[in-house]
Order: C-alpha cells, then sequence, then structure tokens
C-alpha cells in the first residue's frame, strides 16, 4: 500500500511541476502574438517565375523556372508532407527532405536528380505564371507557413 501512495505522489508532484511550468509560459507565448509577426522559420526566399529566353517546353527552360525556400533557423527541419502550390491548384509535395539550418533549396520545374540543395517536380509544362501567380508553402499539417504573389493577381 505504501508503494501505491508513494507512487502517486510522484505523479501529483509531477503534474504539479508540470502546470507551473505551463503558467510560465503563457505569458512568453502570449508575448509572441503582439503587434509583430514573428519570422517563419521556412520561408520562400526567392522565386523565378519567368524562364529567361523563349518559353520552349524544354527541361532546360522548365528547369530555369524555380522557387527557392530558405531556413531560416539554425536546426535542420524535415520538410516530408510539406507542399508548394501556386494558384491554380498544382501542387509539389516534398518526401522525406531534410533543409539544414540557414540553407536554400531550389524547387525546379522541369526534371532533373534531387540533390541536398536541388529538386525537381518533373512536370512536362510551366507552373508559375509569368505575369501574376501566388507560391503557397504549407507544412504537413496543411498550415500556410508562407506565401508570395507577383502581378495584379494577389490573394
Amino acid at each position: 500500500m505504501a508503494s501505491a501512495s508513494s507512487v502517486r505522489r510522484i505523479a501529483a508532484t509531477v503534474l504539479a511541476a508540470g502546470a507551473v511550468v505551463g503558467a510560465a509560459a503563457l505569458p512568453a507565448a502570449a508575448q509572441d502574438h503582439g503587434h509583430h509577426q514573428q519570422r517563419p522559420r521556412v520561408e520562400i526566399s526567392r522565386i523565378q517565375a519567368d524562364s529567361p529566353g523563349r518559353d520552349d517546353h524544354s527541361n532546360r527552360s522548365l528547369n530555369a523556372e524555380w522557387v527557392e525556400i530558405t531556413n531560416t533557423t539554425r536546426d535542420a527541419i524535415n520538410l516530408r508532407g510539406w507542399t508548394l502550390r501556386d494558384s491554380d491548384g498544382n501542387r509539389y509535395r516534398f518526401d522525406n527532405v531534410r533543409i539544414n539550418g540557414r540553407a536554400t533549396l531550389r524547387i525546379h520545374t522541369g526534371s532533373g536528380h534531387n540533390t541536398r540543395t536541388d529538386l525537381f517536380q518533373n512536370s512536362r509544362d510551366y507552373i508559375w505564371d509569368n505575369r501574376a501567380d501566388t507560391a503557397t508553402l504549407r507544412d504537413d499539417r496543411g498550415r500556410t507557413v508562407d506565401t508570395e504573389s507577383w502581378g495584379r493577381r494577389h490573394h
């Protein structure tokens, strides 16, 4: 019986300590949602929607159309299940891809072999509209991480 009562006391102590830590963290968390918006951990950093030269649908031209995303933290982040979409619903889903801390990945439209710095959507058609489009990066839970729009068709 003494053993069961010791276990209950230890469990109660652990729960109480968790409540104290949680209560102490609340003001700090509430502070983050103030007037300034926190910078995303992973962001769309650059977009080349208009492939240089003539749009001839060659793989070279398709791969000159790209979106760069940058990890702004020091820690590597696994992008498994994340998506990159345009305003027409074209979607690229990241497989088991890690982006290192302070690193940038370039996602090309055409075909190629994925590396640590370059990924390929393997599309045979252009995805990003030259004049107006929106790129949306979402995490594995479907939450919008970052968006970039250009042209007159802003969303």
